[in-house]
């Protein structure tokens, strides 16, 4: 598991960068789908509204999430960042695939006359740029939080959508420029204007498949996912090295927000350990397990009786670590 995320600026800078590219971009697509008439180009520009709109929403869901709790929401507001993950996932279908591919369809059913298309390439190539100068600081971004981990386990384990939902968006758009690009040009090197409808529903397709995976990512992190395995290893590994705990039961996380987890451990105390005594080590488990992981906002321990509690090597808990260090 990576860092904390960062807060303010740095931590938002791969959204701030991909709104300013995509309404420059989005400006420069309509005006040349107007001058053109370009059914692939009106479709890129409308794909680069809708990533707009939904930079904005993933900066607003930010904001909303860094409310601190109250009597409504004991455990904050952290989740609702992953409410508007999933209605931008659904943005992107709707509106970006389902606009696209209409059309796309309109154009193959009434094609348009050919124009010139020296603005469409003009604006494809700006585009090209500014979308990937954002593909790379979303790029540079997320290979610094993921660590030592592979790519799609790194998406699969995150539990901040903004950073990889930047990524996948960027991604669709440079495959998007690129198909739009391709379209134009068979249009006017053959002469049919049906391809660059053709194209349009390319564009619609990969944004379909951008959403889906999305939208799949965001209703696990919605529903609640579990702390990464690093963490509960490391919680589990301080507990294990007290002597007075016999058995860890078990250690049960969800996250409440990118940065924030809850966790509830069911441990078996040791019979002989008073009920101050046993207060004094709940108290000074939960102060080691707060300084080891900072992300563990709420911590929670049931001293349960373990049936068929197996004890453990004295010398083996003296052998576990009590510091735990994460992959950075």
């Amino acid at each position: 598991m990576g860092a904390c995320p960062a807060s303010g600026w740095r931590a938002n800078i791969v959204l701030y960068a991909a709104l300013a590219a995509n309404l420059g971009i989005a400006v420069a697509k309509f005006v040349a789908a107007a001058i053109s008439g370009s059914s692939s180009m009106l479709t890129e520009g409308v794909h680069s509204l809708v990533d707009s709109g939904n930079q904005g929403l993933l900066l607003y869901g930010q904001h909303r999430a860094t409310r601190p709790p109250d009597a409504e929401h004991p455990f904050g507001y952290g989740r609702e960042l992953y409410f508007w993950a999933f209605v931008v996932a659904i943005l992107i279908f709707g509106l970006g695939a389902g606009v696209s591919i209409y059309e796309g369809w309109q154009h193959l059913a009434a094609p348009e006359p050919l124009r010139d298309p020296l603005i469409n390439y003009i604006v494809l190539g700006v585009a090209a740029v500014l979308e990937g100068s954002s593909w790379v600081i979303a790029l540079r971004e997320f290979g610094a939080a993921k660590g030592d981990m592979g790519w799609w386990q790194s998406v699969h384990e995150s539990k901040d959508p903004a950073t990889f939902i930047v990524l996948f968006e960027d991604s669709a758009a440079l495959a998007g420029l690129a198909v739009a690009a391709i379209g134009i040009w068979a249009s006017h090197a053959w002469g049919d204007p049906r391809i660059d409808g053709a194209a349009s529903i390319v564009i619609g397709c990969i944004l379909a498949a951008v959403a889906t995976l999305l939208a799949r990512e965001a209703k696990g992190l919605l529903i609640g996912e579990r702390a990464n395995p690093e963490v509960v290893a490391c919680v589990r590994r301080i507990l294990d090295s007290e002597p007075a705990i016999v058995r860890v039961n078990h250690v049960r996380t969800i996250h409440t927000a990118p940065d924030r987890i809850f966790v509830a451990i069911s441990a078996d105390f040791d019979d002989q350990l008073s009920m101050g005594a046993g207060e004094a080590l709940i108290e000074r488990i939960e102060q080691e397990l707060k300084t080891a992981l900072p992300m563990l906002s709420s911590i929670y321990i049931r001293p349960e009786k373990a049936e068929d509690a197996i004890p453990r090597s004295r010398s083996a808990d003296r052998e576990t670590a009590r510091v735990c260090t994460l992959p950075t």
